[in-house]
């Protein structure tokens, strides 16, 4: 894994580009965790008690990152890129048949059009009314930045277990 290929947040930027830049943060930590690894290893469950899988986690956050920034902030009329459940649990996680190739394209799309909905509003304190909840774009940059943060760290687990490969 290679920690050049992330740009460090600013110890001193005002809070928006704080907040972006930490959400972009935690995006590249998720491409590193993944990066030189096979088709075969991303859909690797490595930990025998999860059914989590590095591809699983790449596809759930194309799925946040659509929720949240396109339908949620943005108002679209968009549906999940793997909608449903599987045994009770979220079709993005469940990646046996999944082409890796698409996921990583989904999300670094998803990613890309989460930033341009986040540049549209002037402030961090816009906010939009979905389902009778009021939210701003503070809460959901902050909220993204927490996504990725607790799974980041699955990611390390999984990597280790996969390759031994640990890192930051």
């Amino acid at each position: 894994m290679n920690d050049e290929e992330r740009t460090h947040p600013s110890k001193v930027a005002d809070d928006r580009v704080s907040l972006t830049s930490f959400l972009d943060y935690q995006r590249a930590t998720l491409a590193m965790k993944c990066a030189d690894l096979t088709s075969e290893q991303l859909k690797q469950k490595a930990i025998p008690t999860s059914g989590l899988t590095l591809l699983g986690l790449v596809r759930h956050a194309a799925s946040v990152e659509r929720s949240w920034f396109r339908w949620i902030m943005n108002a679209e009329d968009v549906k999940m890129p793997w909608p449903g459940k599987v045994d009770g649990t979220f079709a993005e996680f469940h990646v046996e048949d999944a082409d890796v190739g698409e996921a990583f394209e989904v999300w670094r799309e998803e990613c890309t059009r989460a930033r341009a909905v986040a540049s549209f509003f002037n402030s961090l304190d816009d906010t939009v009314d979905f389902r009778g909840e009021t939210i701003s774009l503070r809460y959901v940059l902050t909220h993204m930045i927490e996504e990725y943060a607790r799974h980041n760290g699955h990611a390390d687990l999984l990597r280790e277990a996969i390759d031994g490969v640990v890192g930051e």
